[in-house]
């Protein structure tokens, strides 16, 4: 009895953990995540784009803290890659229709900083 309801609360614990993961990486895509991104890059003073700056993958957090990447570099290098990353069913089809928004804003965003693209 004390092992089944042991696995029974480990089962609740990691179902617990894993909707708490996909609301994080929720809030960081979409509308709201694209607002955090820029107020973010703001805060740090770091340009908005930079066609010139390559992506550039980070070791760990702290290394990205200290870039000085442009904000919109931060959208390949991390945020449009949480899509795949999601681990349940809502958070799945809740992070395909951030995503795609995500794609349209930079569309849009290519489209208004160089109009001859």
């Amino acid at each position: 009895m004390k092992n089944r309801l042991f696995s029974i609360g480990l089962l609740l614990f990691l179902s617990i953990s894993l909707i708490a993961q996909d609301a994080d990486r929720l809030d960081a895509i979409g509308a709201i995540g694209i607002a955090r991104a820029f107020n973010y890059g703001g805060f740090k003073n770091r340009p908005i784009h930079n066609p010139e700056m390559p992506l550039q993958e980070y070791k760990d957090s702290k290394a990205y803290h200290k870039s000085d990447a442009p904000t919109i570099n931060h959208f390949y290098e991390k945020l449009l890659k949480l899509k795949d990353l999601m681990n349940t069913a809502t958070g799945i089809q809740m992070a395909e229709e951030r995503h795609e928004y995500m794609l349209r804003f930079l569309d849009q965003f290519y489209r208004e900083w160089d109009p001859g693209r």
